[in-house]
């Protein structure tokens, strides 16, 4: 759910101008890391080999 509102938040802010580089640049950093442990914890929940 974070990651979707992250996504939205981008989404807002960027039709929004100016806008906050900074801000946009963490939020999209935040949004990625998420991302990645989403991965991970998809990986970890599903099996290597079909049982």
């Amino acid at each position: 759910m974070e990651h979707a509102d992250l996504d939205a938040l981008l989404d807002r802010a960027a039709l929004n101008a100016p806008s906050d580089e900074l801000m946009m640049r963490r939020l999209k950093k935040r949004r990625l890391a998420l991302r990645d442990e989403i991965s991970r914890l998809e990986q970890a929940l599903s099996p290597d080999e079909p049982a």
